[in-house]
């Protein structure tokens, strides 16, 4: 059996490192028959960073079948895009659901909290955005949307609704970013179809 593949997409101003990206990465390496992981550094213009993961995923045909994209935050945006432009699984944490209306208070300057990278967020970014909007989902059930009802960031019930019909997990409490996120990881990778380890 081919092995489960699984692309972790980061959050605005975020990175590789994000907290929630290595401890499901971690989880995912110590399972009886690993998936093939990529945990690419986005860049920060919409239309290029979906550009490179679009550009991975075609190098690669023969994983289509065991693809599964994770995002959190913007990430669970453009995961969503992704899905539907491959027919694959998307898991999303804390998804933006509009994104270029979201971001419109964080006009002008920004730095990347990890890398340091200083970038201008303008209007170009958010029409790039509005283009990978998905009108309407196909396949819910191939979705699995995990949100807290405390995140400070975004309306949690704003992806409850957009994602109706999608396996959901609503949690109380919490926060934007879901620190302690390890008790639902066995169920991301098990949506995933990533074997567990023998007795586990």
């Amino acid at each position: 059996m081919t092995p489960a593949t699984l692309v972790y997409l980061h959050g605005f101003n975020s990175s590789p490192q994000t907290v929630k990206g290595r401890k499901l990465m971690a989880a995912a390496a110590r399972r009886r028959d690993p998936p093939h992981c990529h945990v690419p550094a986005l860049h920060h213009r919409p239309a290029r960073a979906m550009h490179d993961v679009c550009a991975w995923v075609d190098a690669r045909p023969d994983r289509l079948r065991s693809l599964t994209f994770i995002g959190s935050s913007l990430g669970g945006y453009y995961a969503t895009w992704l899905a539907e432009k491959y027919g694959a699984r998307a898991i999303v944490i804390n998804p933006a659901v509009r994104p270029f209306a979201d971001l419109q208070a964080h006009l002008g300057p920004q730095q990347n909290l990890y890398t340091g990278e200083r970038y201008e967020l303008t209007q170009e970014h958010f029409t790039e955005l509005k283009a990978l909007m998905v009108e309407r989902l196909t396949r819910h059930k191939r979705y699995f949307l995990l949100v807290r009802a405390g995140d400070e960031v975004l309306d949690w019930r704003e992806a409850v609704a957009r994602y109706a019909g999608a396996w959901q997990f609503v949690g109380g409490g919490g926060t934007h970013g879901w620190e302690d996120i390890d008790n639902e990881i066995p169920a991301m990778l098990r949506f995933a179809g990533v074997v567990a380890r023998a007795g586990s």
